[in-house]
């Protein structure tokens, strides 16, 4: 398993855009991508409802995890993503 942790910048926080985004690219991979956000919530990243329900705002830092047999690409494209992005 490979993560690693983000601090948002995005005044929005994790919102309808860039929530899109991260659910298209978690869908290129084989591997289970979740995002861990404050008070213990988490999500699989290629479900754009819960990740959006996760109420990822300004400032929150989260920890995105990848496991499986693509993890070391899967998580290098997320961390580009939401480092661009988020």
């Amino acid at each position: 398993m490979k993560e690693f942790t983000y601090t948002i910048k995005d005044q929005l926080g994790i919102h309808a855009r860039p929530a899109g985004m991260l659910v298209k690219e978690a869908k290129k991979f084989s591997s289970s991508i979740t995002i861990r956000g404050k008070d213990g919530k988490s999500s699989d990243v290629s479900k754009i409802l819960n990740l959006m329900a996760m109420g990822v705002k300004h400032g929150d830092v989260i920890t995105v995890q990848a496991d499986g047999k693509d993890e070391e690409a899967a998580i290098s494209a997320m961390k580009t993503l939401v480092t661009n992005n988020l």
